[in-house]
């Protein structure tokens, strides 16, 4: 991702409790909507051993690069969303357009939130 004007606008996402597959559906979403510090072709790998895994990328919420279409999940999904309010808002409201998303739970601080997202297929 190329240095943004705005890093209020830069929001992390922490993808886990899913299968590589869903976690790349739900990264296929964003990247639609947003600027990603990951090349489309970084896609989500299963870990060796069998450990929990965790996803994680950044996305530029400054501009909305198109509409994200509703898409299927196989299971539910846990995103940590973290950033500026507004740019939570914005990377909320587009996974909100593809997925039936519940709030789980919300730590807020001064310039920034931290939100805990239930995905599941809409």
């Amino acid at each position: 991702m190329n240095k943004t004007a705005h890093p209020a606008a830069e929001v992390v996402v922490e993808l886990s409790d899913c299968s590589k597959d869903d976690a790349g559906q739900v990264f296929r979403v964003l990247r639609s909507v947003f600027v990603c510090d990951r090349a489309a072709e970084d896609a989500p790998r299963d870990v060796v051993g069998g450990r929990p895994s965790i996803w994680a990328a950044t996305f530029d919420t400054t501009a909305i690069q198109g509409a994200p279409a509703a898409t299927a999940l196989a299971a539910t999904v846990t995103a940590e969303v973290q950033g500026g309010y507004q740019a939570v808002d914005r990377l909320r409201a587009a996974l909100s357009a593809a997925f039936t998303v519940a709030e789980e739970g919300m730590a807020a601080g001064d310039q920034e939130k931290d939100v805990q997202l239930r995905l599941k297929s809409g």
